[in-house]
């Protein structure tokens, strides 16, 4: 009966990881393995408990987002549960302790996803300015490392990777025993899937890859591109809606539909 709650951080498989939940629902139902909701990661639910902003031109998200999660969460009882989202990185002492009491205290388990800074660094930049950063890599860097308090232009970073923080706020609220950190190995991309099928006693080979839509890293190429339309954006004032729709939804996913080459 329990629930694993999967909180991120950023950039480390929480896209892939919740797809393949997603599109497994019916062979996980099999195993009494339940996906929450009806969506492939629980955003909104996230988004409206922990106050974060989500990206630019999606909808807010309400409280009733979030009631409907610990609705479908108590539906399911007597099912082991997953739910997840990377936004749960955003919560604070509070909003933390309030989340695993929400969806069911001690049956609450916590898996936090991992990577080397280093490696986090360029793909978080990246995300920053799909949606709509306009700093270059190096400004943006300085800006994280020296110049205090560390929190702007995306005072969300360090809130989502001070990753001891992080581990301490929910390791006090479920316990060490109940919190588990998985370091992801870039050296074999599988590796992720199998090891949420272990923690969840899932057959191994049920979680797959999702095919047909890619969400590739832009290289460094594509996201100067991206950051100069920012820039043009800004200088004509145009509408976070019309961003959303040409840019977010309209060039970057193009982008990533084509084979780039490794120069």
């Amino acid at each position: 009966r329990g629930l694993l709650l999967h909180i991120g951080t950023y950039d480390t498989g929480t896209t892939a990881i919740p797809a393949a939940m997603h599109n497994a629902r019916k062979k996980l139902r099999n195993d009494d393995v339940v996906h929450a909701g009806k969506v492939r990661q629980h955003q909104m639910a996230a988004l409206a408990v922990t106050g974060g902003k989500g990206l630019l031109g999606d909808r807010p998200a309400g409280r009733k987002d979030w009631d409907d999660l610990v609705a479908e969460v108590q539906e399911a009882q007597e099912s082991r549960v997953i739910v997840s989202s990377e936004f749960f990185d955003g919560a604070n002492d509070d909003v933390a302790r309030m989340v695993v009491d929400e969806l069911g205290g001690d049956r609450v388990h916590v898996v936090v996803t991992l990577r080397p800074l280093a490696k986090i660094l360029p793909s978080a930049w990246q995300q920053y300015v799909r949606n709509r950063l306009r700093h270059s890599y190096d400004q943006w860097l300085d800006a994280m490392f020296n110049e205090p308090p560390y929190q702007m232009p995306t005072v969300t970073f360090w809130q989502r990777h001070h990753h001891d923080v992080l581990v301490e706020r929910w390791a006090k609220i479920v316990g060490p025993e109940r919190l588990l950190v998985i370091v992801v190995d870039e050296t074999d991309p599988d590796s992720l899937m199998r090891t949420f099928e272990r923690i969840t006693e899932l057959p191994d080979g049920l979680l797959e890859p999702e095919t047909g839509w890619t969400n590739r890293s832009l290289t460094a190429a594509e996201t100067e591109l991206v950051r100069l339309l920012n820039i043009e954006f800004k200088r004509r004032k145009w509408p976070s809606e019309r961003y959303h729709h040409a840019v977010r939804r309209g060039v970057v996913r193009q982008i990533q539909l084509r084979s780039a080459g490794r120069d």
